[in-house]
């Protein structure tokens, strides 16, 4: 089976090597999160205006960061289209082949004995955030640089692995913005732990300065009337509920493992490069209201 996916972003770091590594996992997340293994790409980049010589070399250190992402998970770059404009930008068309005799992994098709494995910590879009406001430390930065760059490539093959029955990367609607796409595909409902969620270092302390991402409001106003106990004050003012709605750049996957298999999976996610792999939550059945028919939010969140 074939898969496209297609993916841009405006840089959200200085140095455009590293934006060529960002950039290119991000898009082929798309592709990973599918079970699908990226065949071909092409670039679209757009290079702030300037002398033709800074234009040039920009435009070569981006994209050499890019072909080696690309070059690492057997993805060939096979043509695109550069333009010049106010800021940096890269996103790549991501072609995919399936190989799997069990087809592509989707988003619907969790089920209850299912729990929610997480592998990458949560936190890309407040720290970044906090950093373009000039409140965030040097190492919250670096090592939320660290996650954008880290291919979901090898996490996928795990998930696989241990029989992952849907799955999803999460990117800019946010977790809980993500998850609701796998249970409406799923027709299940999840009690989620506000305490196993990983968070990037920083994340909370920017959180509780009140430094919120500029998608925060967009993602929380979609994605707060999925929560059943949005009045539990437990849940509101726990330190970690904000991370629910904070967008992501180069996220992790968000699968369902049979449980069974679920410890198992965590320990080969982390032997394998993802050291914030956890076991979020678990998947239930869909609650129904008193009169019995109409069903009630899915998320039910623990602190």
């Amino acid at each position: 089976a074939a898969v496209h996916t297609v993916d841009f972003l405006r840089s959200m770091v200085d140095d455009p090597y590293v934006l060529g590594i960002i950039a290119a996992n991000h898009a082929l997340s798309d592709c990973h999160a599918m079970g699908a293994e990226p065949r071909t790409a092409l670039a679209m980049a757009v290079v702030p205006f300037g002398f033709e010589s800074k234009v040039e070399d920009t435009l070569l250190q981006m994209m050499s960061g890019a072909v080696k992402v690309l070059s690492e998970n057997g993805c060939v770059l096979v043509g695109g289209h550069t333009c010049e404009g106010p800021d940096l930008s890269l996103g790549f068309a991501v072609n995919g082949a399936v190989k799997y005799p069990d087809g592509v992994l989707r988003k619907g098709g969790s089920a209850g004995g299912h729990v929610l494995v997480l592998t990458k910590a949560l936190g890309t879009g407040v720290v970044l955030a906090a950093h373009m406001r000039g409140q965030a430390r040097g190492l919250w930065v670096s090592t939320c640089v660290e996650s954008m760059c880290e291919s979901n490539g090898p996490a996928v093959a795990v998930l696989r692995k241990y029989g992952a029955a849907s799955c999803t990367d999460v990117t800019g609607f946010g977790l809980l913005g993500h998850l609701g796409e796998m249970l409406r595909g799923s027709s299940v409902a999840v009690e989620l732990s506000l305490g196993a969620l990983p968070g990037l270092p920083g994340a909370e302390e920017c959180l509780g300065k009140g430094v919120l991402s500029s998608l925060d409001k967009s993602n929380r106003k979609h994605a707060l009337p999925q929560i059943r106990n949005v009045a539990d004050e437990a849940v509101m003012s726990h330190p970690r509920f904000s991370l629910l709605f904070d967008p992501q750049t180069s996220g992790g996957l968000l699968a369902a493992i049979p449980a069974e298999d679920a410890q198992g999976c965590i320990e080969e996610l982390r032997a394998k490069g993802a050291a914030s792999a956890a076991i979020i939550g678990k998947v239930t059945d869909v609650p129904k209201a008193p009169d019995g028919v109409c069903a009630l939010p899915p998320v039910h969140l623990v602190p």
